[in-house]
């Protein structure tokens, strides 16, 4: 099983400030219990598994095709962290639409002021994570989210939110430190999609022998690539394409490959890396290389819930302010007795939770369902004199 991404329908309302207060105290309250039982790893963990944070929405009072669960859910766990997270080493940067593109500089102030490793790493992570979701994975869903979740020793998760306005859907992308051995082949840590549709996902194991011609595309003039694609554009009423039906125009690529080629990249990774380089630089690559070397793409898409307090909009019944507030003020007082060495009812939660997990027949925690193994064998090299000689067009 992978962690990747969730299809949720979109339903109307917001989160109303009352609530708010109540989420952000009991998404304290249960990160701390997790804190005190396995540290900040298992936070990061749990939180790149789409089951469990959708999970977590619904306890804190959200319906779970609630408008808003993934921003408003990532705001609390923000705010309701900020102190207790930092002294503990797990660290939250980024949010909804503007506050996303400060991330890097949230991750430099917290580094300025704890001992982070390596923050530019952090950086590079996710700005990659980001530039994939939005370009190399091309399902239609325009993000408008990002959250990056980090601790002190480097490990991070990324939770990050795409609209497709369109279909009325949103898509969520999980991502997890540990489970990512490459940038560009199959990243995300897991899936969860309940719908999916044609997508040109680059990231794909599928499509490592495309990234190798793609990239090896960038390093020929861009006077080449321009040319095949103008030949594609000349033959399209008689021409039967793959699967993608729009040729790319070429006016508007000549600076992003001009820029490619001043690069010389030397992977796929790097053409990721490279400004200017977005989805239409990539699907006219992608076309090139299947129409006219032959190296075909795939278009694979990479894609339970439960009630505690109830959901905002009423479904399955209206939130309860004294229950909800008595979910938090029952771990906290559970937590300040451990701490003074009575554990018992840390104890006994535990208990329940493991009863709780046999009854339904439902795995607790989601370790089982993050595997941390990859299978991308290294994909067939192009030799750049075959790209010379175009298969179909002379």
């Amino acid at each position: 099983m992978k962690t990747g991404t969730a299809n949720l329908p979109l339903h109307g309302g917001q989160c109303p400030a009352w609530l708010f207060v109540h989420m952000k105290a009991l998404c304290r309250a249960i990160v701390e219990v997790i804190f005190e039982e396995a540290g900040p790893q298992e936070v990061l963990q749990r939180l790149s598994n789409p089951y469990w944070f959708q999970a977590l929405g619904c306890v804190v009072g959200f319906d779970w095709h609630s408008s808003g669960v993934t921003t408003t859910v990532c705001g609390a766990l923000k705010e309701g962290l900020r102190e207790i997270g930092p002294r503990a080493g797990l660290f939250f940067a980024g949010g909804k639409g503007k506050v996303s593109r400060q991330t890097p500089r949230e991750i430099e102030n917290w580094a300025d002021k704890y001992p982070v490793i390596e923050p530019e790493r952090l950086i590079y992570a996710s700005k990659m994570a980001a530039k994939i979701d939005s370009a190399a994975v091309q399902d239609g869903y325009q993000l408008y989210h990002h959250c990056f979740v980090f601790t002190s020793r480097g490990d991070w998760t990324v939770i990050q939110q795409g609209m497709n306005e369109a279909a009325k859907q949103a898509r969520r992308y999980h991502w997890f430190s540990p489970a990512v051995h490459s940038f560009t082949c199959e990243p995300h840590a897991a899936i969860c999609c309940d719908t999916s549709q044609e997508t040109l996902n680059l990231v794909a194991q599928e499509n490592q022998t495309l990234q190798t011609v793609a990239t090896d595309l960038l390093r020929l003039p861009p006077e080449q690539t321009l040319r095949e694609l103008r030949l594609l554009e000349e033959k399209a009423p008689a021409l039967t394409l793959p699967r993608v039906h729009a040729i790319p125009r070429t006016a508007y690529l000549n600076r992003a490959l001009q820029a490619a080629y001043d690069t010389q990249p030397g992977s796929f990774e790097e053409v990721l890396g490279i400004p200017g380089v977005g989805p239409g630089t990539l699907r006219a690559l992608s076309l090139v290389a299947e129409v006219a070397f032959g190296v075909e793409a795939s278009y694979r898409d990479p894609v339970r819930y439960a009630f505690a307090h109830g959901g905002k909009d009423g479904y399955p019944f209206p939130v309860n302010e004294k229950d909800i507030e008595n979910s938090y003020q029952t771990l906290n007082r559970a937590l300040r007795k451990a701490r003074a060495g009575h554990k018992e009812q840390v104890d006994a939660l535990r208990r329940l939770a493991r009863w709780h997990s046999k009854a339904v027949q439902v795995i607790a925690s989601p370790s089982a369902a993050v595997s941390t193994e990859k299978a991308c064998p290294p994909p067939a090299r192009v030799e750049p004199a075959r790209l010379t000689q175009p298969r179909l067009f002379d």
